[in-house]
């Protein structure tokens, strides 16, 4: 039985200029001040669930077992929209049922699921319409962190009704495989769904639009605004420029169409 630590993982979209971040911390201190937390990134663009669910996907590999992942990126806030704590085997995640959690519950299914329906580990009985983050999710994040069993959170859901965003997973073709860019980082790289795996040995290259790029091991293996595809730390093949931008020089978003082509010696 996997237990919770005293570490949060934070993601949301709140920026630094706002006191939300630091309001969200200061509730989960006041009901557990044995918490650490950790800033994934708060920087993400706004209410932007691609961005949210890879940020979550590329660092849950790299934390502590039974972390918690507050993740509150929530357009929905104050709709119908579920609000969820989900055990996997890794850890717990807590945030809106919109997506968000779904790249690392593709491949780790969900333990289990609750919906956050007990008022008693809210922070007030009426909670804010327009900030969940504070009100619902930041208190399920600290009584997990307290030993608070998941279960007593709310009722018990059907993992399988999670909400799951619509992108395309990675196919395999006659020459190499297809895929899509799954997310955009500050520098304009564009990592794809495409696993390293597929691309770890011999020569390949990706298309993009009208564009062929070759495969490199690094940017520096291109002169500086020349454009490359490579296999990013994150474990994905990413289309990129040197010292440039791949999203401003061919105009990527989330969902375009990539193609690898493994080159045959």
């Amino acid at each position: 039985m996997l237990d919770a630590t005293g570490l949060i993982a934070l993601i949301t979209d709140f920026g630094t200029q706002d006191s939300y971040v630091g309001v969200m911390k200061g509730v989960m201190l006041t009901l557990c001040p044995t918490v650490q937390c950790i800033d994934l990134s708060h920087d993400l663009p706004p209410q932007d669930l691609y961005a949210a669910r890879f940020t979550l996907l590329s660092a849950y590999p790299y934390l502590p077992l039974g972390m918690i992942y507050l993740v509150v990126v929530d357009p929905g806030v104050g709709t119908q929209r579920r609000a969820i704590a989900v055990q996997t085997g890794q850890g717990f995640l807590v945030g809106p049922d919109n997506g968000v959690f779904s790249g690392v519950l593709a491949p780790e299914p969900a333990v289990k699921a609750v919906e956050l329906t007990n008022p008693d580990y809210w922070r007030i009985p009426q909670p804010s319409a327009t900030f969940h983050g504070r009100d619902i999710f930041a208190p399920a994040a600290a009584h997990l962190a307290n030993g608070v069993p998941l279960e007593a959170l709310g009722r018990s859901l059907d993992p399988q009704s999670l909400v799951r965003l619509p992108l395309a997973s990675p196919s395999q073709t006659a020459a190499g495989w297809e895929g899509v860019v799954q997310y955009i980082d500050r520098f304009g790289n564009a990592a794809t769904t495409i696993p390293a795996s597929v691309v770890d040995s011999g020569q390949w290259t990706l298309a993009v639009g009208k564009t062929t790029l070759p495969g490199v091991i690094t940017y520096g293996n291109v002169t500086p605004g020349d454009a490359l595809a490579l296999v990013g730390s994150h474990g994905f093949v990413e289309i990129a420029v040197n010292q440039g931008s791949a999203q401003q020089r061919y105009g990527l978003a989330v969902g375009d169409r990539v193609v690898v082509t493994l080159i045959t010696p």
